[in-house]
């Protein structure tokens, strides 16, 4: 996972020959396939997508896809590898970057060694005995249908090798003709943006040392105008969670692929004699439609060992951070925790301010004890209060971080990671602390292990909240990979020692979402913003990778601290039900009629979890762009939980009907209209759709053909739906 190995860990596999009759290997599951050929040194996947049938000649598919060799071309075609070479004649990016003193062995070649298979996974081994280097790739499908790929180069020589760059890289077939990638900022983080995929590359790069606002590192590519239940599509995501790099090309000789990789500051790998660098993990999707794609991923992700059970519910909390900020008083705390049990919150958490000298976001950080100006009896009377209400204890911390004015910096200024001749660059008042130092990585651990040890905390909301910046280790060199691997480290560290206690990747919210870092952790911070109509497109795209239930959405107050706006709690509400449910919101000064519909929200949002946590992830494609609409079916198809969101006025005062695809055609639904608190009036018509106060009665197949009329909304509104299976001689009207 872009670190260096010394010895690389193997799986145990069958080793077959690598002759003519086992060269191409079919790996079929869950309706996909993947074709992989591996009689060219690297492997390639001649065929990802649709199912194959299980007698398919392989041959007949390898010489169907031959391509011709033209006037003005080279006389042969380089194959797009999970690892393409300049060395072959590839024209497109390489896959391998990298030399030996003196710049030698630049364009290494390789030829194939061994090919391992066991059930649907391959590894295959190459080498080039001129460079001196073996290539080891990866190649699994899992049992959802989904692709997991990774490299890993090793040095065979007696001098030091110089890596520049290692990615995965995986075809396309010419019909994926636009690509939908994720750009944000800080606080408007995963944005879907479909562009074209035409000739030219599209390159997105991340330098900030973690996964970032900018390009999460996920992309989907798909047929022309593929939508949510249309079109096939083809979805990659690097599981990493520093820098990166993705890139999509169409050649010239109309070849498409995909290219991820870590990417790597110049000198950051050097591979001395026996190491080994391997890459991140590339996760990979296909479905026909975003929806299809995005729910084997979610199925992946939940079949992972660390993922939280659904027999544990993900507890409704209480984050004080919007509710006091810095301003720490036992009493006061001790006051919203009783408001928020009352209010039906499972679990409290000590947002910024309870250590050290921390009175501001300038100062502390890197000093991770109690403070005694703030809490002079220690945290146990607090922690004790919160257990006395039923509800867990959760804090925060930012263990990567030092603050200048701290006790840790005057003590260890070295422990920075910044490059030694260089005034620093400051973000926020805060460096980083190179937690690659074994001493500074000690330090940290023994601070984080003392205050779980010693307290009775069962949640850790981890933050990150300043860019690697010009960020040397103590050798000099770029030190951002080692940042990544040693971050790792410590919270994998963290989980031996403390296996009860669960962690949310936060880093200025978005900043740090991606499949690798949630192999550590149960849940990411979406974004620092709760304005429910930023989260309503936030929400969307981070569903394209996460299900509901590692996805932080809270209710926050009526005003927005990061954009100004105000919204009602029905809307608040609706746009924080579909994740893992969190209020962050000064609940001693709302009135009781407040607290009482807080409640109410709070309630519908548990009766409802199993399903939200459990069911499948489901967007539908909404005419006109004004509203929206997502939901969650459960797997049996038997219910399912979706809401209407009206985004902004349209050109039509009517919405169009909501059609619903993907439910049992020939099953019965009995559809019902949730009403949250001040949802009185909805929109400006005189007079709504009957079926909005009697419900009504649908089959599956209607409910995808036609849909069902929705009632005229407000802008920034939206209407919770619930459907239930019910026999076909059901009789709404005696219901």
């Amino acid at each position: 996972m872009g670190t260096i190995q010394t010895a690389a860990q193997r799986l145990t596999f069958e080793v077959v020959p690598n002759d003519v009759a086992n060269d191409l290997i079919h790996l079929t599951s869950a309706g996909v396939s993947v074709i992989v050929d591996t009689s060219c040194g690297a492997p390639v996947i001649l065929h990802w997508g649709e199912a194959l049938p299980a007698n398919t000649s392989l041959a007949s598919l390898r010489n169907a896809m031959a391509r011709p060799i033209l006037h003005g071309d080279m006389d042969v075609v380089a194959p797009i590898a999970v690892v393409p070479e300049h060395g072959s004649a590839f024209a497109g990016r390489p896959g391998l970057g990298g030399h030996w003193p003196g710049g030698s062995a630049w364009a290494p070649r390789f030829q194939p060694a061994h090919v391992e298979h066991l059930g649907q996974s391959v590894r295959v081994t190459a080498t080039d005995m001129v460079a001196q280097l073996t290539l080891t790739c990866d190649v699994t499908l899992e049992a959802n249908g989904v692709l997991l790929a990774r490299n890993q180069v090793t040095n065979n020589g007696t001098e030091s090798y110089q890596l520049e760059d290692l990615s995965l890289t995986l075809p396309l077939p010419a019909q994926a003709e636009e690509l939908l990638t994720f750009p944000g900022r800080w606080c408007r983080e995963l944005h879907p943006t479909r562009v074209p995929f035409e000739t030219g590359a599209l390159l997105l790069e991340n330098r900030r040392g973690r996964t970032s606002h900018d390009h999460i590192p996920l992309l989907f590519a798909g047929t022309k105008n593929f939508g949510e239940w249309t079109g096939e599509t083809w979805g990659v995501h690097l599981a990493w969670s520093g820098n990166n790099t993705m890139l999509a090309e169409l050649m010239a000789d109309g070849r498409r692929y995909l290219q991820l990789g870590e990417l790597l500051h110049p000198g950051e790998i050097e591979l001395e004699p026996g190491e080994s660098y391997e890459t991140p993990e590339v996760v990979a999707t296909y479905g026909i439609g975003l929806t299809k794609a995005s729910q084997r991923l979610h199925r992946y992700v939940r079949s992972r060992p660390n993922h939280p059970p659904l027999s544990k519910p993900r507890p409704v909390l209480l984050n004080t951070w919007e509710a006091v900020y810095f301003n720490h008083d036992t009493e006061v705390l001790k006051g919203l925790a009783e408001a928020a049990a009352a209010v039906g919150a499972e679990r409290f958490v000590l947002d910024d301010g309870w250590f050290g000298g921390r009175r501001n976001d300038q100062t502390g950080l890197g000093d991770w004890w109690v403070s005694p100006q703030m809490y002079a009896n220690g945290l146990k009377p607090l922690i004790d209060h919160v257990s006395s209400l039923g509800m867990e204890f959760g804090i925060w911390v930012e263990p990567e971080m030092v603050n200048p004015d701290s006790d840790l910096f005057r003590a260890h200024p070295d422990w920075a990671l910044t490059t030694s001749g260089y005034p620093p660059v400051y973000g926020r008042r805060q460096l980083v602390l190179n937690i690659a130092h074994p001493e500074a990585y000690a330090y940290i651990l023994g601070q984080l292990d003392a205050l779980l040890r010693d307290h009775d905390i069962a949640y850790v909301k981890w933050d990150m909240n300043r860019d690697h910046v010009q960020g040397s280790g103590r050798d000099g060199r770029a030190g951002s990979s080692a940042q990544t691997v040693a971050l790792y480290a410590l919270l994998d560290e963290l989980a031996v020692r403390h296996p009860n206690v669960e962690i949310e990747s936060c880093a200025s919210g978005g900043g740090r979402i991606d499949l690798e870092i949630l192999k550590r952790t149960t849940r990411v911070w979406t974004s620092d913003c709760n304005d429910a109509l930023e989260r309503q497109t936030i929400q969307r795209g981070a569903s394209m990778l996460l299900p509901p239930e590692l996805m932080g959405a809270h209710i926050g107050p009526v005003h927005s601290h990061t954009t100004a706006r105000n919204h009602s709690l029905a809307f608040r509400s609706i746009t924080a039900l579909f994740g893992h449910l969190g209020v962050e919101w000064n609940l001693l000064t709302l009135t009781e009629s407040e607290r009482a519909d807080l409640a109410t929200v709070i309630a519908l949002h548990k009766q409802f979890r199993p399903l939200l946590h459990g069911g499948d992830v489901v967007r539908f494609d909404v005419p006109g762009g004004a509203s929206q609409a997502q939901g969650v079916y459960s797997a049996d198809q038997t219910e399912a939980l979706v809401a209407f969101i009206q985004l902004r006025t349209a050109p039509s005062l009517t919405p169009p009907p909501l059609r619903l695809p993907g439910l049992s055609a020939d099953a019965t639904y009995q559809v019902e209209a949730i009403l949250l608190p001040g949802q009185e009036r909805l929109g400006p018509g005189r007079r709504q759709p009957a079926w909005l106060t009697d419900g009504i009665v649908l089959t599956g197949a209607q409910l995808a053909v036609h849909g069902l009329q929705m009632p005229s909304l407000d802008p920034e509104n939206g209407l919770l739906l619930h459907l239930t299976q019910v026999p076909h001689n059901f009789d709404a009207r005696k219901s």
